[in-house]
């Protein structure tokens, strides 16, 4: 017996250093979420308490005084088991609600609560001999539908996150339906610890790594777009801020009631760019126009010969703050101020695959081709067209001939 123990003790370090080993780093990871840290940590106690079962179940077997002990072991092992695959599901998809997993394993774990006073589960006769009965396999049962919905809501991530990503939860779905095949249907005898447990503890650092790298990802994504708001602030900042003022000041003396109306328009104007700049969803069309139309209003003060005009038929949906804007601002600032009569067309469409959005200029135009160019030419374009992509599933296309004029469509899918 002593030699026993001293092997189980041998088999178990390489799982309570895994354990210790994620327990530490999820303690301390500055990129997960509160929620996720309580959710490991439960994680790894439900664990811990599963091996202690394993163990102590196979030191009960060898003696038949302790088959009291062995039977409430083996009530726990069985009710436990279910929990785990549920609580790996809240580290998929936190969002949803699992009240019916959860009756699943409180069924589970009242079916074999009968074993304290009937054998129509499992039992443990006088000579602590382990038996099952008819429901005998209700854990195994329950286990495997949880655990194929803990596959299909990992392979959903597939649409949320990188394919290479998405393989770790997968893999680890998989891998502890192999373990139950094999506790169930192949290990012949009595292990100190299942394949299951083995299992569950590597899918627990797997699934930590996981979390990890989605959150790393969030947080890149974050300084992304914090910087893109930089670029476009340093965009509109020399070329229009500091223009307005100027004129203003000019107004001043010239038609100072103008200049009222200037200064109130532009405090609007500035007041909707920093409301624009810290908003993370999508704004209504609506609003994006409005902004335009100020702008607009401000800019036809120095260039009275420009002028906007808009078709918009559709306008029951939601695009990226600040779409619309920067493109009406390069079209008059790069393109039109050459003609004697700058037209830009702002038009909404309705399509079969969602809503269009075009903007119209008859400038200068430019070479197309030279859009994908890192030399900072047309970074507002691209900026605009990344927010596009990653916001809302969105394109845009650029079409412009040189002396005709420019024409960027963007075209946004239904949600």
């Amino acid at each position: 017996m002593q030699m026993r123990f001293h092997e189980i003790l041998l088999l178990l370090l390489p799982l309570a250093l895994q354990l210790f080993g994620v327990t530490v780093a999820v303690l301390i990871d500055p990129y997960i979420k509160k929620k996720h840290k309580t959710i490991m940590l439960i994680i790894v106690s439900l664990l811990i308490s599963l091996i202690v079962q394993n163990v102590a179940e196979c030191l009960f077997e060898n003696e038949v005084r302790f088959r009291s002990w062995r039977l409430i072991s083996s009530i726990y092992g069985y009710s436990v088991r279910p929990a785990i695959p549920v609580m790996f599901c809240y580290l998929i998809g936190e969002e949803r609600s699992y009240r019916p997993a959860w009756f699943l394993v409180i069924l589970n774990a009242a079916i074999h609560l009968s074993a304290l006073f009937s054998g129509i589960c499992f039992g443990i006769d006088a000579n602590n001999h382990f038996f099952r009965g008819p429901l005998g396999y209700s854990c195994h049962i329950v286990s495997a539908v949880l655990l194929a919905y803990l596959v299909f809501l990992s392979a959903k991530e597939y649409s949320r996150a990188r394919r290479w990503e998405t393989v770790l939860p997968v893999s680890n779905a998989l891998m502890i339906v192999i373990s139950v095949v094999l506790d169930t249907f192949v290990v012949k005898g009595s292990y100190p610890v299942g394949f299951l447990t083995v299992t569950a503890v590597s899918s627990s650092v797997f699934y930590y790594v996981w979390l990890h790298l989605q959150f790393v990802r969030e947080h890149e994504r974050a300084l992304m777009a914090e910087q893109r708001i930089q670029i476009m602030m340093s965009q509109i900042q020399p070329h229009f801020l500091y223009n307005t003022l100027s004129t203003i000041q000019a107004l001043c003396k010239t038609d100072p009631e103008q200049a009222f109306e200037t200064t109130e328009k532009f405090g609007t104007y500035l007041r909707q760019n920093i409301d624009s700049l810290g908003q993370p969803d999508l704004i209504p069309i609506r609003k994006e126009l409005d902004h335009i139309r100020i702008y607009a209003e401000i800019e036809a003060i120095r260039f009275p010969y420009v002028r906007v005009d808009y078709d918009t038929e559709d306008l029951d949906f939601r695009v990226p703050a600040l779409t619309i804007q920067p493109l009406v601002e390069n079209a008059i600032r790069h393109g039109v101020r050459i003609r004697k009569e700058g037209i830009v067309t702002v038009r909404t469409r309705r399509t079969k695959e969602g809503h269009e959005i075009t903007v119209i200029d008859n400038g200068k135009g430019f070479d197309a081709a030279l859009l994908s160019a890192e030399d900072g030419s047309h970074i507002g374009l691209r900026n605009v067209r990344g927010r596009v992509e990653q916001m809302c599933g969105g394109t845009l296309t650029v079409d412009s001939v040189i002396d005709i004029g420019t024409t960027v469509t963007i075209r946004i899918p239904d949600s």
